[in-house]
């Protein structure tokens, strides 16, 4: 039978979860929102987000910042000083993709580990410790749970406890990369509370999975906060009547946890349906959350030919594409995508 290219009339978006628009909802309560100045501690909108996360998480206190990038910058910077070494799984945001901001703003240098699947093992992090003799002393220990580049994989609750062990063993902070926490716990069946206990802080996006259009939390003790505050400001992050931000990001939280599981199905679903297209390599056991990746010979050609049958798609390097199911795209979208992949694989491939 010969597959017909769906019609590029029709478009959709899987490039990212962050790529939603906020609901009708969201926007009403934007437009109503009680606000004061935040740079102030004095917007009421803002102050019942941070509760309502830090309470989540089983923290003390939290902090409303703009992007999950100065969240987790913040807690580097506030943890640490300058000149240590930051251990990291190989692949995590914190190293790749936040510009260097380690070295640029806090003096840190990256000690990567290896974390294949996403998962670092506590022994190759206990390794990576270094007292500081002949070498920069470790100041802090990252995770990241979803672990992006490794296709939006879950690290195990046993797994971070053990490399919680190691950093105190170390005598050194334990910081989460918790931009999709909210997809771990659900794929994990757990409270987010459990996912973020070993840790002294966490960083969780609410425009991702969650679907709020702006803004991170970065949570931890009181003490950190306060420190965390200063930093915000350093960092150009302290804003003003923030409540209408953060009355969008108190929907997110309180609603969006609970159709996560949606994109998790569907991001199964679309692996499944793309499973075996011609020159397209998969790891179905790699798609635990929402997001499918794929190797293919020419990610930014693939990427431009699939942009051509209607669907959208990022260039994750040379060799891999990332596709991310979130709140909105549907099941229809999802088989629309399928076909899509399947005729550009095989236009690619003849």
């Amino acid at each position: 039978m010969t597959r017909t290219a769906p019609s590029p009339l029709r478009s959709v978006d899987l490039r990212s979860d962050t790529v939603t628009r906020p609901s009708p909802a969201m926007r009403r309560a934007m437009a109503e929102a009680e606000v004061g100045d935040d740079v102030y501690g004095e917007d009421p909108t803002v102050i019942r987000l941070e509760e309502a996360v830090a309470a989540l998480t089983g923290k003390e206190a939290g902090l409303f910042v703009p992007s999950g990038t100065m969240g987790n910058q913040i807690a580097l910077a506030a943890h640490t000083t300058r000149g240590v070494e930051v251990i990291a799984p190989e692949g995590a945001h914190v190293y790749e993709y936040e510009l260097g901001a380690m070295a640029a703003l806090s003096g840190l240098m990256p000690r990567l580990v290896p974390a294949p699947g996403g998962v670092p093992d506590p022994a190759d992090v206990r390794a990576a410790v270094s007292p500081g003799v002949h070498r920069a002393p470790t100041g802090l220990v990252v995770l990241e749970n979803t672990h992006n580049v490794a296709g939006g994989t879950v690290v195990p609750l046993d797994v971070a406890a053990a490399i919680g062990e190691v950093a105190r063993d170390a005598g050194v902070p334990y910081h989460l990369d918790g931009a999709r926490a909210w997809n771990a716990a659900v794929a994990l069946d757990v409270p987010l509370a459990a996912l973020c206990a070993p840790f002294d802080s966490v960083s969780l996006c609410l425009s991702k999975g969650l679907g709020a259009p702006v803004g991170s939390v970065l949570v931890g003790s009181r003490a950190l906060v306060v420190a965390a505050h200063r930093y915000r400001k350093m960092f150009g992050g302290g804003m003003r009547q923030a409540g209408v931000l953060a009355a969008a990001g108190l929907i997110a939280v309180h609603k969006g946890m609970a159709r996560l599981a949606d994109d998790h199905r569907r991001a199964r679903t679309l692996a499944d349906g793309i499973a075996g297209a011609a020159g397209v390599a998969l790891d179905r056991a790699r798609v635990q959350t929402n997001m499918v990746y794929l190797g293919v010979a020419d990610a930014p050609a693939f990427v431009a030919a699939l942009a051509a049958h209607g669907v959208r798609a990022n260039a994750m390097g040379a060799r891999a594409v990332r596709l991310v199911t979130h709140l909105d795209v549907d099941d229809d979208d999802v088989a629309f995508a399928i076909e899509a992949v399947r005729a550009t694989a095989a236009t690619l491939v003849a």
